[in-house]
């Protein structure tokens, strides 16, 4: 797995920070990858700007405790986001699991109100706000959260689409190996 000085191996980057940590798993030519399995796959992850600026620019260390409660996060949210409208009882109690090691605090700023994210331990909060934000994503539009057309592919993406009809996690890949196929079928029928 790549040093924190690497660069982000995984297809598909840019997804919403719940999203994102589903994506730390996925597939290619070479197999299954999963960028969580090493302590330097996690600091990659943990220092990526989406993560970074979720956290607030807080510091989070990428010891063994962060990353068993990024594994529990990333478990809560394959079991809600089976059926995202309709969760299952068992993904309801996953994800409010994760939910109950932190909390949003109220602020005053100088320059403001403000919200500020406080978990009972520093090593959940990355794990505690990718839930938080799962939650943000189901009550803006949660027909929106998709896994990837493609049942070879293990890659889910939030569909901000004008018209909400995306498939693929990317055009450049699932969905030209999609269009490759149907030509392939379609040359070979006729």
């Amino acid at each position: 797995m790549p040093s924190p000085a690497e660069a982000d191996p995984r297809p598909l980057t840019g997804e919403p920070l719940a999203i994102d940590l589903l994506n730390t798993r996925w597939t290619d030519a070479a197999g299954r990858h999963d960028l969580l399995d090493s302590l330097e796959g996690t600091a990659l992850w943990l220092n990526t700007p989406l993560v970074r600026e979720a956290l607030g620019g807080t510091p989070v260390p990428a010891g063994h405790d962060t990353r068993e409660r990024l594994h529990r996060a990333r478990a809560a949210l394959d079991e809600a986001v089976a059926d995202p409208a309709h969760p299952t009882p068992a993904a309801v109690t996953a994800v409010n699991d994760v939910l109950a090691h932190g909390r949003l605090r109220q602020v005053l700023r100088p320059d403001g109100p403000g919200t500020v994210a406080e978990t009972d331990d520093p090593a959940w909060l990355p794990a505690w706000a990718a839930v938080a934000d799962f939650l943000r994503l189901l009550a803006d539009r949660p027909e929106r959260i998709r896994a990837c057309g493609n049942h070879q592919c293990v890659l889910h993406f939030y569909d901000v689409s004008k018209n909400g009809t995306r498939r693929w996690c990317s055009m450049s890949g699932c969905g030209n190996r999609a269009k490759a196929q149907r030509h392939y079928v379609r040359h070979r029928q006729g």
